[in-house]
């Protein structure tokens, strides 16, 4: 699924282990084998929403940060598919599941999500668009990685959970993931090593904070105090 340039293959061996980790995860397991208890899933479904509020907000700065306007217009339509189009869809598909809009707005946010929207939005701020590309793509790159293996490997027997793996395995979906790939492969092409070392490390980070979101999702994560 890697784009021909170099160093997002690259990346891709650093966070293999956590990648693999994601497929193992019994919060995805339990989508595949259609096992995975509802209120896990509305549980996810509600924190996704607050972190996509975030996400969205990541690819504003993306606008901002960018120096042409070829990426400008990337970044403005990658805002405009997660804050209208993605988040229309997961409105319509939390509804099947019977969660509101209102209750999605007035859900206290896990300390997972708050950690990982903490971070995505700390290198939006404070670093270079390479940062912001680094920070992101693993979330965007990693779903459609997940959801296009789930569905190689058969589905789910839970219609609504097949619905979930058919919408990460689109092509439309496929296609943000490549188009970030391809930009942060150009934006990279005359970095230092230790540019990229720097840059590889916020991309771990963000794959581990992928991880840790299964893992919130699945324990029904909440506050100790």
């Amino acid at each position: 699924m890697a784009q021909n340039g170099r160093f997002t293959d690259e990346l891709r061996r650093a966070a293999a282990h956590i990648w693999e980790a994601d497929l193992k995860h019994p919060f995805v397991r339990g989508i595949a084998d259609g096992s995975l208890p509802t209120e896990k899933f509305k549980f996810y479904l509600i924190q996704d929403y607050l972190f996509l509020l975030d996400y969205s907000r990541v690819f504003a700065h993306g606008v901002i940060k960018a120096h042409d306007e070829a990426t400008m217009a990337m970044f403005a339509e990658l805002l405009n598919e997660t804050l209208n189009t993605e988040m229309d869809l997961h409105r319509g598909y939390c509804a099947k599941f019977g969660i509101s809009a209102a209750e999605m707005e007035a859900a206290p946010i896990a300390p997972t999500t708050h950690a990982y929207t903490r971070h995505i939005l700390n290198v939006a701020e404070a670093g270079t668009l390479v940062d912001l590309v680094a920070g992101v793509l693993p979330c965007q790159w990693g779903y459609a990685e997940i959801g296009t293996t789930l569905s190689e490997r058969g589905g789910s027997p839970e219609p609504l959970y097949q619905e979930w793996i058919d919408m990460y395995a689109s092509p439309e979906f496929l296609a943000l993931g490549e188009s970030l790939r391809g930009l942060l492969n150009s934006l990279t092409a005359e970095h230092s090593a230790s540019e990229k070392e720097r840059i590889k490390n916020c991309f771990l980070m963000s794959s581990r904070y992928e991880y840790l979101f299964w893992e919130m999702a699945y324990t029904q994560e909440a506050w100790k105090i």
